[in-house]
Formats: C-alpha cells, sequence, structure tokens
C-alpha cells in the first residue's frame, strides 16, 4: 500500500474495513484525553472503558496544575490509569517537577507520563523543552516506567521557524537515545490529523532515521464540523485539517457531526500491511464528547 494509497481512501475498501477485523484490532487498546475540570465526569467515563485504559490529563492552563492531581486520584480509584501532561514550559524548576511528580506518584499511583513543550511562547522557568525535564532523573526517581513524547508528523512552526526544520528530528534522536539509557519504555503520541498521508510519511521518515518509537496517533472524536475547524485553528494542526476546512466552506455542514471513519480505517490497514512503520494504536481527543466518543466506538467495533 502507498502513501498515496492511504492519503486518498478507496471508498469500497473503507466500507469494507469499517468494523473488520484490521479496525478492531487497531481499536483493541486505546487512550483518550481529558482535562483536569473534566475530573467530576471519571465515574461516567469509567463505565465505558475496560479497566486499566491509560486517560491521558491534559494541562493546558498551568493553574490547573493542582486539579490535575486530582483529575489522576479520580482516574486511579475507578481502575483507570492516569497519564499526566508534564508540560516543560509550565513547570518552574525541578523541586516544582519533583513536587508535581511526588504527589501523583504517590496519590495517584502514576507510572506513565506525557512530556512535551508546552506550546507556551515563554517558559515560566528553568525548562523550555522535555529533554530538560527527563534530564533531571526526576522521573526515574519517581518511579515512571513509561514516557511519552510529543509527535509532529505535519511539522512544528513554534520550533522550526526558530531552529529548523531538522530540530524536531534532532530532538526525538535525542530523546529516544535518553530513555534507552534511562531504562524507559518511550513511545510518540502525535497531535490530531484528519488525513493517514502524513502520519505514514512521517513514520517512514522516523525509522529511516534510526528512530525506532512506536507511535499512537492522534484522532479527533466525532464532533461537528463547526467544532473540529475550532480545535484545528487552536492547536495549529497543518496541512491535513484542509479536508475539515473544506466542509466548513459550505455553512450548511457546519453543525453536521464529522466521524473518523476512514481516518481509522486507513490506518488500521497503514499498521496491519505496513508493520514495520509500527503505527500501534488510537489516542482519542473527544472534542465532541464523550457520550458521541463511545457511540462510535461502539460502532466501528463490532
Amino acid at each position: 500500500m502507498t502513501v498515496n494509497a492511504l492519503a486518498s481512501v478507496d471508498v469500497q475498501q473503507v466500507a469494507h474495513d469499517r468494523g473488520g477485523e484490521p479496525v478492531q484490532a487497531f481499536l483493541a487498546e486505546y487512550s483518550l484525553e481529558i482535562t483536569p475540570r473534566q475530573s467530576d465526569r471519571v465515574a461516567e467515563i469509567a463505565a465505558r472503558l475496560a479497566p486499566g485504559t491509560k486517560v491521558y490529563v491534559a494541562l493546558i492552563d498551568p493553574a490547573e496544575a493542582p486539579q490535575q492531581v486530582v483529575a489522576a486520584k479520580a482516574l486511579a480509584a475507578h481502575g483507570l490509569a492516569p497519564v499526566p501532561h508534564m508540560p516543560a514550559r509550565q513547570i518552574r524548576n525541578a523541586a516544582d517537577l519533583g513536587e508535581r511528580l511526588a504527589r501523583l506518584t504517590g496519590e495517584a499511583g502514576v507510572t506513565q507520563a506525557l512530556t512535551l513543550g508546552g506550546g507556551l511562547p515563554e517558559p515560566f522557568g528553568e525548562f523550555s523543552s522535555a529533554i530538560e525535564l527527563l534530564r533531571t532523573g526526576l522521573f526515574e526517581e519517581y518511579g515512571i516506567t513509561r514516557i511519552g513524547f510529543a509527535g509532529h508528523p505535519e511539522g512544528n512552526p513554534d520550533i522550526t521557524k526558530v531552529h529548523g526544520e531538522g530540530a524536531l528530528m534532532a530532538a526525538l534522536r535525542e530523546k529516544q537515545a535518553y530513555a534507552r539509557e534511562a531504562g524507559l519504555e518511550a513511545y510518540l503520541a502525535t497531535q490530531f490529523l484528519f488525513e493517514p498521508g502524513p502520519v505514514v510519511n512521517w513514520a517512514r521518515t522516523l525509522r529511516s532515521q534510526g528512530i525506532t518509537l512506536p507511535v499512537h496517533v492522534g484522532i479527533p472524536g466525532p464532533a461537528t464540523v463547526k467544532t473540529l475547524v475550532k480545535f484545528a485553528a487552536m492547536c495549529g494542526v497543518g496541512a491535513s485539517a484542509r479536508v475539515i476546512r473544506k466542509q466548513a466552506m459550505n455553512v450548511t455542514k457546519l453543525l453536521t457531526v464529522s466521524t473518523p471513519d476512514d481516518l481509522v480505517s486507513a490506518l488500521a490497514r497503514a499498521s496491519r500491511e505496513q508493520p514495520e512503520l509500527d503505527i500501534r494504536q488510537a489516542h482519542f481527543y473527544p472534542f465532541g464528547g464523550f457520550d458521541k466518543l463511545f457511540s462510535w466506538l461502539d460502532t466501528v467495533k463490532r
């Protein structure tokens, strides 16, 4: 299967794959994301998830750091595995990082975290990148055994416009090397996308550059076109956003619910037919709400 074939999904093949073996295998294990403010919905979410499902606790607003711990504790109490975001630019220093990790591991039993730059124009303190967090050695000290790194199949202009196109790949090689030396199990969690082609291209480039980390693909859950356009603009996602923006050009489609069937089907085929790319699983962003996401998952996994 070529990249072009994956990027322009064949409708008949998608119809055959939906709910079929490739999709079911790809969705056998998946993760999803909540915000600290959604901690009061954990019981409701847990009722729809398999025990042990990994649920990421995003940290967009720095003021919500204490609530992130509350959300992680609630997830653990309901049999789920909390995975907190650790954004470098929101952490003041090693002491601040240590305090956060102490609470997350001690109170919520956290063993996995997602490290990322954080997206703020200016850092709060000493850290501006994920590798700087790693080099403190505090993740290993507090019992974190699995670490995620942010992946950008469509690029990250905030980094490349300052440091050049090669900066992202160099940073991934550095983080992979650190994880190996520290005995941490590592993986890549991507920004959300609307097309499979960029993921496949990017994964192939990673492997050619000696980066062997498995890829968890960010997928937007079912939501109205208007909502997806809003999040695409907020998060600065790249070229694949044109898929959803084209729909938004038709005002009558703004309130139409868009589902990721085609994207998931294509990724499932890529995972099956090109195992060397190690496109391993889906990570869902429930932009349209948890009810829409779980209902859709129930349908495609049958």
